[in-house]
């Protein structure tokens, strides 16, 4: 049996940062003078000391680097832990939620996902509502961490590929992860006081646009509002779009912009194809809702770029309901929603590389049929494809459908129809945030589902968000034999 302290004290650190996060909120609820603040405080009070607690208590079993199985366990460990006590500040504020929408709310927040089983958004106490912000914030910067240090040397989906163009952290994963994160969270908090200078200047609130942004460079989506961003229009939706947008590139090429070479981000094949494909998708939206829905070409346009980047950056703000825009359109908004944007982003989702390296695997095939004796190389962005690279990336895809697959189903057991259970599994699964249908589309929320339902669905986000992977590995015996 391996050594569990590492991961353990680990752990205990960020549930106890979590504890810290906490404070945000109380101080905002203590500035209103509304007697919200107790809330925080006793969240505050037991999350840190949880936290303080367990780390404590695996302190002697801290070593210089993790295994590959401890590796595994902390990945999850830190997406299955959080949520857990994320969830206190919703069981005792306002609120007043049961554990399964709590925890759905929490993992929803932790993971980016942007689901909701909250109503009367617009009268909650504003720590609640900058808590939401805050746990989407912390998990965008998290799994951006994940992308770019566990999961490359996990060898999680292909995500192996990036392992020698960014970081090499093999046998020293903990120290490395250190320096990385540092330099990303200057990154991060830049783009996120942009957004939110930028949100102040058309017109919103400083509280709304802080909670927005949070929400926005995590390409998380949650909003303040029942209505979502549907509650602010024109501009907004314009600059929103861009920050999404940003933040579904690759974070290693900014900072390699920061070390003063732009180069990298120009000539990223991956980084052209998201925007391409970006760009074709709005184009064909636009053009049918200019004939569909009577409104004016602007409009159209900045509807369909709107929304169509939140679907596909896995954010999952919403300033119109598109199930009111045709069959066509609700189909085409279900299969963006497993687009997904660059790998090593807050983006969720399948992710544009693994679809690059698809095709190319494709036509490399369709060369070797035609030309049995020709001699053919797998490349991605200039350099070759190793057969385990390509391997994970198929076995990714099969995971990924044959899990949707799974959700659908348990779903529809619950007793939900059928529209409900399929869209339902591939939000939860991607990380995007609304489904189809009355029920959980745009226009509502996961409120009404029943209890098993949601649990199942809480599941399908932390399995979705770990890339499937990292997560099912840990259920195999080889695992935990070796």
């Amino acid at each position: 049996m391996f050594d569990l302290r590492p991961v353990g004290y680990v752990i205990g650190l960020l549930v106890a940062v979590v504890g810290l996060a906490m404070l945000a909120p109380l101080l905002v609820d203590l500035s209103q003078g509304l007697g919200h603040w107790p809330v925080f405080a006793e969240s505050a009070l037991i999350t840190i000391l949880a936290g303080g607690l367990i780390a404590l208590a695996c302190a002697n079993g801290v070593r210089e680097g993790l295994s590959i199985q401890q590796t595994f366990l902390l990945t999850t460990g830190v997406w299955f832990t959080l949520p857990l006590f994320g969830a206190i500040p919703f069981m005792l504020g306002a609120t007043e939620a049961r554990l399964v929408d709590a925890v759905f709310e929490a993992m929803s927040g932790l993971t980016t996902t942007g689901s909701t089983v909250l109503t009367g958004l617009d009268d909650l106490p504003r720590g609640l509502l900058l808590w939401r912000g805050i746990l989407q914030w912390l998990g965008g910067i998290g799994i951006i961490v994940v992308a770019m240090v566990f999961l490359p040397e996990l060898r999680v989906g292909g995500m192996q590929i990036f392992r020698t163009e960014s970081f090499d952290t093999m046998g020293k994963i903990l120290p490395r992860a250190g320096q990385i994160a540092s330099q990303i969270s200057s990154i991060y908090i830049t783009l996120t006081m942009a957004c939110i200078l930028s949100y102040i200047a058309l017109g919103m609130s400083a509280f709304d646009a802080t909670v927005h942004a949070l929400t926005t460079v995590s390409t998380g989506g949650f909003s303040n509002y029942d209505a979502s961003f549907g509650t602010f229009s024109g501009r907004l939706e314009y600059v929103a779009a861009v920050f999404m947008l940003l933040a579904a590139l690759p974070f290693v090429r900014y900072v390699q912009i920061l070390n003063g070479d732009a180069r990298p981000l120009l000539r990223d094949t991956q980084v052209r194809a998201f925007l391409g494909t970006i760009a074709i998708v709005v184009l064909v939206v636009t053009l049918v809702l200019v004939n569909v829905v009577p409104h004016h070409w602007e409009r159209s346009l900045r509807e369909a770029l709107f929304n169509v980047t939140s679907i596909v950056t896995g954010t999952g703000y919403a300033s119109a309901d598109y199930m009111k825009w045709g069959p066509f359109l609700i189909s085409v908004f279900f299969f963006i929603g497993l687009i997904g944007g660059c790998a090593g982003s807050t983006t969720c989702s399948i992710k544009v590389f693994r679809y690059q390296l698809l095709f190319a695997a494709i036509r490399l095939q369709v060369r070797k049929i035609r030309s049995p004796n020709g001699v053919f190389v797998l490349r991605y962005d200039r350099r070759p494809v190793t057969e385990d690279v390509l391997s994970s990336v198929m076995s990714f895809f099969m995971f990924f459908i044959v899990t949707l697959g799974l959700f659908a189903v348990a779903l529809s057991l619950t007793g939900l129809d059928f529209v409900t259970s399929l869209s339902g599994a591939a939000t939860a699964l991607a990380n995007v945030g609304p489904g189809l249908g009355e029920q959980i589309g745009p226009a509502g929320n996961f409120q009404g589902l029943n209890d098993t339902a949601k649990w199942i669905l809480s599941l399908a986000m932390l399995i979705g968000r770990l890339e499937l992977l990292a997560v099912f590995v840990i259920f195999t015996v080889p695992f935990w034999r070796a």
